[in-house]
């Protein structure tokens, strides 16, 4: 299949079989994935709006979807969550536009959910934010390798020319 030149049902399909992929490994991971350490390897999907800019909406509903069967935390969490999401992979389809080496990728799907889920889960927790912070940092860096080993491997099975 033809992963550059995909046609309107294409992507939906495509979509909503990454959505799946996401929940079903958070599903799977999720014994670590809400700990002290959050690794969230399903974070490291974000990283494929790197290559398939018309992702970043449904990784961001993946994620609300998620924490509102997995997370528990409530309203903040939910929604707070589908806005990193977004800010993530949009983040990673931003670095693929300007053609930025795949090695960046690990850059937002680290910082943005460490940083941003921070700010709820701080207040929820109440855990000053900086060592909330510096605990997702740890699982998230551990995610944003990860997703650059994802791009790369896409682009190799998919034989996506770097342009």
């Amino acid at each position: 299949m033809d992963m550059t030149h995909m046609s309107r049902t294409q992507k939906l399909t495509f979509s909503g079989a990454v959505i799946a992929v996401y929940i079903v490994v958070m599903y799977v991971t999720q014994s670590f994935a809400f700990g002290q350490y959050q690794v969230r390897i399903a974070t490291a999907i974000y990283s494929t709006a790197y290559l398939f800019p018309f992702l970043v909406v449904p990784l961001g509903l993946a994620n609300l979807l998620s924490n509102m069967v997995m997370g528990g935390l409530g309203f903040f969490d939910i929604v707070g969550g589908g806005l990193v999401g977004l800010l993530t992979a949009g983040s990673c389809a931003l670095l693929g536009r300007y053609r930025r080496s795949e090695w960046f990728v690990a850059v937002p799907v680290a910082l943005i959910p460490a940083l941003g889920v921070s700010l709820w889960l701080s207040a929820l927790l109440e855990t000053p934010y900086w060592v909330m912070a510096g605990s997702l940092l740890v699982g998230q860096v551990i995610a944003g390798l990860a997703g650059v080993f994802l791009v790369k491997a896409l682009r190799r099975i998919w034989k996506i020319k770097e342009v």
